[in-house]
């Protein structure tokens, strides 16, 4: 008890308010550090998950670089790809350059791995700069070369070989790069290597297939007097293989046949289907020499007696001499019409029955077409490749391909068909194969003996 006249003794209590604050800080800081590496980590996810979706090798490297760049707040970023001798540089991806800087490196040939960046082809360990020129293995930079102080290099590796190194300059903050920079890189860089390999495989598959696809088409025999010329190119996915395909040989009856097919499909069952069709077309046309439509209603029903085939649309076509020209004796199977070039580059589609696609029903009538074929014309046969864009109607697609091969057609005639093939009117999904047969520019000797 206090004494008499004297104050009650105040309990001491503790402030506590500035340790609470202090703590709460922390707290904070660390909040602010977990959202922060989950935002990393998450951006890695999406940046692994979008990169694994690329097929093409290029656009995955520069993904890689573009998402290193993003995932560190880098505002350079360089992906170099070590050549065959594993010691220096085959190539270099750039990325954040502006259009002036890029002007100023115009005529500066690509690093090959000197300097800091040869430092890391020797020593493949992460790379930690925070100033470039103060680094014992700097060179300096080119003229022209922004000037760099910050670096963060780490190694891509596929199937334990080093392929190339991510290199990142300057964070858009001005602060240096740090270890949790260099961690999250190196994440990527694991999964870069494993999509890097996906894709170098896909690629050898692909260049294989497209390979043994050309294998199936044949090699055009000399037309004489016409001039021949032909093209394929795949689609770019899923797979080069595909069921388009061309032919043309001369007949015992002196007519040059031609024709144009597409089996449905873009896999190895189109292309075996595809190389079934043309070798019993082949054989079927030397023997039989009668008309377009006899050939084709004979195919059908063959094919359907010994293979499953697919649905497959076809042209085929005899060139037969008449009277002053050529004329063109065609029978199709739900194929698109063949396109006439005139000499004097007039353009018309010669539409007529187009019958019903084979493997449909093979008691189906197959009527016959002709027209006549002048000195110096050109006749074009197209798979729907060519012109076909969901987006657009194909009268649309046939009327763009109509003004391009008027546009090009003094060209010789194999450049005239990879003209066609190189800016073709549709949205090239599919796979498209061209054949062209251009008349000489004077009359034929022989007349029809009709």
């Amino acid at each position: 008890m206090a004494g008499a006249g004297e104050e009650p003794e105040q309990p001491c209590v503790p402030d506590f308010e500035p340790r609470l604050d202090g703590q709460l800080e922390q707290i904070a800081a660390q909040l602010r550090e977990l959202a922060t590496a989950k935002d990393r980590l998450q951006g890695l996810l999406e940046a692994v998950l979008a990169i694994s979706q690329e097929t093409d090798l290029y656009a995955v490297l520069h993904r890689v670089v573009t998402t290193a760049m993003d995932l560190v707040g880098a505002r350079y970023g360089a992906l170099g790809v070590l050549d065959e001798s594993g010691e220096q540089l085959g190539q270099f991806i750039t990325a954040g350059l502006s259009a002036s800087e890029r002007a100023d490196l115009a005529d500066i040939e690509f690093p090959h791995g000197r300097g800091v960046l040869g430092h890391l082809i020797r020593n493949p360990e992460p790379l930690l700069v925070d100033d470039i020129p103060s680094h014992p293995a700097s060179a300096g930079f080119p003229p022209g070369h922004p000037r760099l102080r910050t670096l963060l290099g780490v190694a891509i590796s596929v199937r334990g070989q080093i392929y190339g190194d991510i290199y990142l300059s300057e964070r858009r903050d001005g602060q240096p790069f740090d270890h949790d920079d260099e961690d999250i890189v190196v994440a990527l860089a694991g999964a870069a290597g494993i999509t890097i390999e996906n894709v170098r495989l896909f690629e050898h598959l692909r260049d294989s297939a497209e390979h043994f696809q050309r294998l199936l088409l044949p090699t055009l025999p000399d037309l004489h007097p016409f001039t021949g010329a032909a093209t394929y190119r795949p689609a770019p996915t899923p797979g080069p293989l595909g069921g388009d395909w061309y032919d043309a040989l001369w007949l015992p009856d002196n007519t040059c046949a031609v024709v144009i097919g597409d089996v449905v499909g873009h896999d190895l069952r189109a292309a075996a289907a595809m190389a079934q069709a043309r070798s019993m077309l082949r054989a079927l046309l030397y023997d039989r020499l009668t008309p377009p439509s006899s050939v084709l209603h004979q195919l059908d029903r063959t094919l359907h007696a010994i293979t499953d085939l697919p649905v497959t649309t076809a042209c085929l076509a005899r060139i037969e001499p008449v009277d002053g020209g050529w004329r063109l004796h065609w029978s199709s199977a739900g194929h698109l019409p063949p396109l006439l070039i005139s000499p004097d580059r007039q353009a018309e589609y010669l539409h007529a029955e187009p019958g019903l696609p084979l493997a449909v029903n093979t008691a189906h009538h197959r009527p016959d077409h002709t027209h006549p074929l002048p000195p110096g014309a050109t006749v074009v046969f197209y798979t729907d490749g060519l012109i076909e864009d969901p987006a657009r109607t194909v009268d649309e697609g046939l009327a763009d391909l109509a003004h391009l091969a008027t546009a090009h057609a003094d060209l010789s005639l194999q450049d005239f068909v990879d003209t066609l093939a190189d800016h073709h009117p549709s949205d090239g999904h599919d796979d498209m194969a061209i054949f062209a047969l251009r008349t000489p520019d004077t009359a034929p000797r022989t007349t029809d003996s009709e």
